[in-house]
């Protein structure tokens, strides 16, 4: 969850290892660090906070050099401090590491090297792992890389590693298992960074590492990758695609915000080449070769964590509905420890935005293991579960800055949607008709929420109203449910409110009794087969006084009438009203914590891709 970045080459490295840094601050921004090679000596600044404070404390110090590496922090061994800021520093000066994951067997090595006389300045896992290179390359008188080789062999976890040292001042050594780590190639100069995002500025090239593979990347002799058994491996070169205005906010005040007013265009992306009303038909290249068992599923096994799960439910809906295939939606996180029951017959898809979750990973390993298909759904090309899987889509969002999801889950829903439609199509059970209306919605999509952004003053008065409520309430129906739960995580993750998200039947199973004058009750009441019922349930609230904000169909007058507030959604099918009626949501937390002096982009304790368990 951490952010890497590392730069070996004839510039100097100080600039490009702090613009790296800003672009990777998203996946963590307890604290930051820098180690620069100079004249063979070593440099390290570390700073808790912020890349901003760090370049502050650096200012009036040598930044020359060009071999450096750099890391943000989210913290997981250690509180976030000067001390436990990473690079992480041998106890001889002679080796610095950066760290990404989570070394599990820290304490007993640590006890180890203690007793070898290794002293230990910081509480983090990492210091223990530097320590560990030191001593074997100490004792052995190996090669930089061959200790880091030694040393991996010997620990369990998780990790993506960069390492530096004066005694080799024209080498980097980077490693990973289970965290992303990609080495970007230019002209006789190399970038190594935890995503493209900080090296598409400077090279499309790239070589992805995989899990428990060691890269030498030396000035003179260029890039070697290594396994961890000591076996060369041939770089595979691939061409990024992302663009580099991707990466800035285009006159946003803050990425959230760009984020969500890129939705039209992104649904489009994910859609274009693979839907086509006017010609009738829906086809993903990706999963063409494989839709024979998915037909033939004995089920499908959904996996994901947080938003993506989100998604994952209202996929329940899609699949259950058009292709009649059951379905069993998993948190990854549960799905991987409950050693569940997984046959050969049974398709299993991982939906995640980074293509790098850590418990989605896990489990999807567990599942390759018991002869099930895997299909993944992702939104970063080259990550390791579009590398893992059997076959998959990508979700064409462009990347996502801000730690909140927004693009990266409407288009989860969008491609989930084509994916029922076009297997619900081969196995028959879709009618003609209504395959070709809900063609014909999905196309509409991007006009639609076009046409619902320009709400957005009237959706920003109302979220005004309910910035300082200390609770709130998210209710739907159906597959409006999911989306429900995903609105009130959007309030919680930015805004620091507690919410939560229930189907609205369940409201009178025990929420009901918070519901006071104080209380903000959202909810989706949109015309379609459940529209009675939700009705109801809204009465409910208003007779407890509950105050209530309701997204509804254009021209609605019922709701109208009971509600404090309504927004209007166009009319469409059910089927695309959980992608319609998430915007509102999206944008209501996004004014709420603006309103709140919220840090939208950057909200506490949370890192936007979670490599760890």
């Amino acid at each position: 969850m951490c952010g890497i970045v590392g730069y070996i080459g004839n510039k100097k490295a100080y600039p490009i290892l702090i613009k790296g840094l800003s672009r990777l601050e998203y996946r963590g921004y307890d604290s930051a660090g820098v180690a620069l090679l100079e004249d063979g000596k070593l440099n390290v600044f570390k700073r808790q906070g912020k890349v901003l404070d760090l370049t502050n404390f650096v200012a009036d110090n040598p930044t020359n050099g060009t071999v450096g590496i750099g890391h943000t922090r989210w913290a997981t061994h250690g509180l976030p401090n000067d001390i436990n800021a990473h690079p992480h520093t041998s106890g001889d000066g002679s080796i610095t590491l950066v760290h990404n994951g989570i070394i599990e067997n820290y304490d007993i090595l640590k006890k180890e090297l203690i007793k070898r006389g290794h002293v230990f300045k910081s509480e983090t896992d990492t210091e223990v792992l530097v320590h560990l290179i030191e001593d074997i390359k100490e004792k052995s008188g190996a090669s930089l890389a061959e200790s880091v080789r030694i040393a991996l062999n010997e620990v369990h976890g998780a990790y993506a590693i960069v390492v530096i040292s004066p005694e080799e001042p024209n080498k980097i050594i980077a490693a990973k298992k289970s965290s992303p780590l990609v080495i970007g190639m230019g002209e006789d100069e190399y970038y190594l960074a935890s995503d493209a995002t900080p090296i598409i500025e400077y090279t499309k090239n790239v070589v992805y590492l995989e899990d428990e593979q060691i890269a030498i990347i030396d000035r003179y002799n260029g890039l070697r990758i290594f396994s961890i058994s000591n076996k060369e491996v041939s770089p595979y070169v691939q061409e990024l695609e992302m663009q580099l205005e991707e990466l800035e906010k285009g006159g946003y005040e803050h990425f959230m915000l760009k984020e969500i007013y890129e939705q039209p265009r992104a649904i489009h992306d994910s859609f274009r080449g693979r839907l086509n009303a006017k010609e009738g038909w829906v086809s993903l290249g990706g999963i063409k070769d494989y839709e024979d068992q998915i037909a033939k599923a004995n089920r499908i096994i959904i996996i994901a964590c947080g938003t993506s799960w989100h998604a994952a439910l209202v996929a329940e809906y899609y699949f259950e509905d058009l292709a009649r295939i059951p379905v069993e939606v998993e948190y990854a996180s549960e799905f991987r420890y409950r050693n569940p029951i997984i046959r050969k017959d049974d398709v299993v898809i991982a939906i995640s935005q980074s293509g790098e979750t850590a418990d989605t990973l896990a489990a999807l390993k567990m599942a390759k293991e018991q002869g099930a298909t895997l299909l993944g759904i992702v939104n970063v090309v080259g990550s390791t579960i579009s590398r893992v899987t059997d076959a998959g889509s990508y979700t064409h969002a462009g990347p996502e800055i801000g730690v909140a999801s927004t693009k990266a889950f409407t288009t989860q829903l969008v491609l989930l949607a084509m994916m029922a439609l076009s297997i619900g199509k081969k196995r028959g059970t879709i009618e003609d008709k209504k395959f070709q209306t809900l063609l014909d919605e999905m196309e509409a999509l991007p006009s639609k929420i076009e046409q619902l952004l320009k709400s957005d003053d009237y959706i920003r008065e109302v979220s005004a109203i309910y910035k300082d409520a200390p609770n709130a309430l998210y209710l739907g129906r159906g597959s409006s449910f999911p989306i429900a739960l995903e609105g009130a995580l959007k309030l919680k993750e930015i805004s620091y409110i507690h919410a939560e998200g229930y189907p609205a039947a369940e409201m009178k199973h025990g929420p009901i009794a918070l519901i006071d004058e104080n209380m903000p009750v959202f909810v989706i009441a949109t015309q379609g087969q459940n529209y009675e019922k939700v009705v109801s349930n809204i009465q409910e609230v208003k007779a407890r006084k509950g105050k209530l904000i309701a997204i509804v169909s254009k021209g609605d007058t019922t709701v109208r009438e009971i509600a404090d507030h309504v927004i209007e959604i166009p009319n469409s099918d059910e089927f695309v009203v959980p992608i319609l009626a998430t915007i509102p949501f999206q944008l209501i937390s996004y004014h709420i914590a603006v309103m709140r002096e919220c840090n939208v982009d950057q909200p506490r304790n949370l890192a936007k891709s979670v490599t760890v368990e």
